[in-house]
């Protein structure tokens, strides 16, 4: 959620904020709201204030009337409820509004606005007709998505044999190089001196969050419910990426200063019905109801947030080039990127099956969007408390990824080389036959 007080002192902000955002918000409406809760606050302030004075009086009189004292605790009552029930209207709405995005995001109204900044890598020439995914895996009995298809239904996959092998070694590879302090550190002196030199904390966070903490993190809401998996009977959700539950954890909490960043490198299975996919990416992995991720997630101050997702990218890129995947890096217009982001910046990787660069990888910044429903603040070495800004960001997609490894590192008879800084993690294995 945004700062009301934006809407009360820089509504224009807001409106063009909105408008390019392609969002269409009653600003005005908004501001009637803040204003009607902020008047019925002062009426309760007022009321108890009065109650107060008035039990002073009451307690040194020798024939007190006490029945001013009803009166007022009868207003005060009448007051709570109204102020509660505005409480949730002016939250409701208020929930409808996105983040603000930073100066720098394009505008633009869908993924055709979005902006390459650099594309990194050469991509693969065959003298032989590349496979796809599907087809190396079949071939290679490593995807085996017709099993999958008759016991748990359309888009899961079996991943079996090297497959397997190859997700845990990504999985350890990625896992060894955020918790280096030599690794991490070096990323975050070639963004600034201001930047933390700190690794990643590993987590295996859980997989179902409540429906309250689900909606404080801005992930879930009317739009987007039916791309949850609800358990009804236990009133909680599948998580959609470890960053639901990462991002969560220090709800209604304090941090302190000196322990920020807070950096952590969470690994869970994700679940998502792909309910807005209309029939795309169907085929394959690419896009399916269950995968692995390693998810990475920040708390930081705000002067420091957008180093911190500058960090993320650099760490992203890291990994891309150590796998020697050709990819892009793409700034997120205004009309394309989440909710509760101010600034987002994707990887897309070349998938030679499809000619295209695909997205892997995104880099989320929320400013104190999130913080503020999930009261998650700092307390400054001054001792001034403060709301912290949030990153979140993807380490590791592993279907994804395995897909660009396939692709991209397929032989002539069928075979794919295992990158060279994964070998370490397959017993030494070269490749997949």
């Amino acid at each position: 959620m945004i700062d009301p007080k934006l809407i009360r002192e820089n509504p224009e902000q807001v409106r063009n904020a909105m408008r390019d955002r392609g969002v269409d918000v009653d600003i005005s409406e908004l501001a009637r709201l803040d204003g009607q809760w902020r008047h019925v606050l002062q009426e309760l302030e007022e009321a108890r204030a009065e109650q107060n004075e008035a039990s002073i009086s009451a307690a040194t009189a020798k024939d007190a009337d006490h029945s001013k004292l009803k009166e007022l605790k009868n207003r005060i009552k009448a007051t709570e409820i109204r102020l509660a029930e505005l409480e949730v209207t002016l939250e409701r709405e208020m929930a409808r509004i996105p983040n603000i995005p930073f100066p720098d995001v394009p505008v633009g109204p869908d993924e055709s606005g979005n902006q390459v900044l650099r594309t990194v890598g050469e991509q693969p020439l065959y003298d032989f007709e590349p496979k796809d995914h599907v087809a190396l895996g079949q071939a290679l009995d490593i995807i085996d998505i017709e099993r999958a298809a008759k016991v748990s239904g359309a888009r899961f996959v079996y991943l079996k044999g090297g497959a397997a092998l190859l997700e845990f070694a990504l999985v350890q590879y990625v896992l060894g190089l955020a918790t280096s302090p030599e690794i991490m550190g070096g990323l975050a002196a070639s963004i600034g001196p201001e930047v933390s030199l700190k690794p990643f904390t590993p987590v295996i966070p859980p997989v179902m969050i409540r429906p309250d903490i689900f909606r404080r993190m801005a992930r879930l809401s009317d739009e987007d419910k039916d791309e949850r998996y609800y358990l009804p009977q236990d009133d909680l959700y599948l998580v959609g990426s470890a960053e639901h539950t990462l991002g969560a954890m220090h709800a209604d909490e304090i941090l302190d200063e000196k322990d920020l960043p807070a950096r952590y490198l969470g690994f869970s299975t994700s679940f998502r019905r792909e309910a807005g996919s209309y029939g795309k990416d169907t085929r394959g992995i690419l896009r399916v109801h269950q995968f692995d991720k390693l998810e990475m997630e920040s708390f930081t101050t705000a002067e420091r947030s957008a180093q911190e997702q500058d960090f993320f990218v650099a760490f992203q890129e890291y990994i891309l080039r150590e796998l020697k995947l050709p990819y892009r890096v793409v700034l997120i217009c205004t009309g394309d990127m989440g909710k509760p982001d101010a600034r987002q910046i994707d990887m897309e990787v070349w998938m030679p099956s499809q000619q295209m660069y695909r997205e892997t990888h995104t880099a989320d910044l929320m400013t104190d969007y999130q913080a503020r429903r999930l009261k998650t603040r700092v307390r400054r070495v001054d001792g001034t408390v403060e709301l912290v800004h949030t990153n979140d960001a993807t380490a590791l997609a592993i279907g994804r990824t395995l897909i660009a490894i396939m692709e991209n590192y397929q032989q002539a008879n069928g075979s794919v080389t295992v990158p060279e800084v994964l070998r370490p993690y397959m017993g030494g294995r070269t490749e997949l036959v």
